[in-house]
């Protein structure tokens, strides 16, 4: 069983459609988070941002400034999302790849894994802090860093499809596939680099699931084989 876990949650986990930020969803997801932590699992998350900034928003800006955009973004949610925390008497902190010292601090790989270790919730901000490079890649990255057992991708849809399933009705889900077969069939759960990271470093596995429940964060750490599990 995994007890380290890299969590990565969408900016759209937080909101609702009429709010950017939505403090009931914040909380729902905080609740099962201390879940997860009193269960025996050492946890950390990476959000997105696309419930404050999408790079398609950006159309006609520099490309630079619309992902710095982007990042920030992912500042903010994590912020949100330690308030939530705290709320529910959890110790979480916020490490960005962005220096911002009056909000959060900078991630050092060293501190993040001591953290763990006692007890906190780390959260992951500001992507890998620079341009041109996804959440996708990020979360991998930072997942290698701090030896984590397992990557968690809580998602909109239930799982890997061999198609878009919203496109493609025939489109089925798969339950079990590796990140080269993954690559070689061009399955978009993850960008390119952040598949042959994966490959490349060995990560143990990376498990992709639906977050309409955010309890299912624990029932799939907990055994549950709901979605889809991608290998080495």
């Amino acid at each position: 069983m995994a007890k380290r876990v890299m969590l990565k949650i969408s900016g759209e986990a937080l909101s609702e459609e009429d709010r950017i930020f939505s403090i009931e969803r914040a909380d729902a997801l905080a609740k099962s988070l201390v879940k997860v932590q009193k269960a025996g699992f050492e946890l950390a998350v990476l959000t997105g941002g696309g419930n404050v900034w999408r790079g398609r928003i950006g159309q006609g800006m520099d490309a630079v400034t619309a992902d710095q955009m982007g990042m920030l973004a992912t500042v903010l949610n994590c912020i949100f999302l330690k308030d939530a925390l705290v709320r529910h008497n959890a110790k979480a902190r916020v490490m960005s790849a962005i220096e911002i010292p009056r909000f959060c601090e900078v991630v050092r790989q060293d501190i993040a894994k001591e953290k763990l270790a006692e007890g906190e919730i780390v959260l992951f901000a500001g992507g890998l802090g620079s341009p041109f490079f996804t959440t996708d890649t990020a979360v991998v990255l930072r997942a290698i860093e701090i030896g984590a057992d397992t990557l968690l991708l809580a998602k909109s849809i239930d799982g890997v499809y061999t198609a878009d399933p919203l496109e493609d009705s025939s489109a089925k889900l798969i339950k079990n596939i590796s990140y080269e077969e993954a690559m070689a069939a061009n399955l978009r759960v993850m960008d390119m680099s952040a598949f042959a990271l994966c490959a490349d470093k060995g990560l143990p596995q990376v498990r992709v699931f639906s977050m309409n429940d955010p309890d299912n964060i624990l029932k799939v750490l907990s055994g549950d084989t709901m979605g889809t599990t991608l290998y080495p």
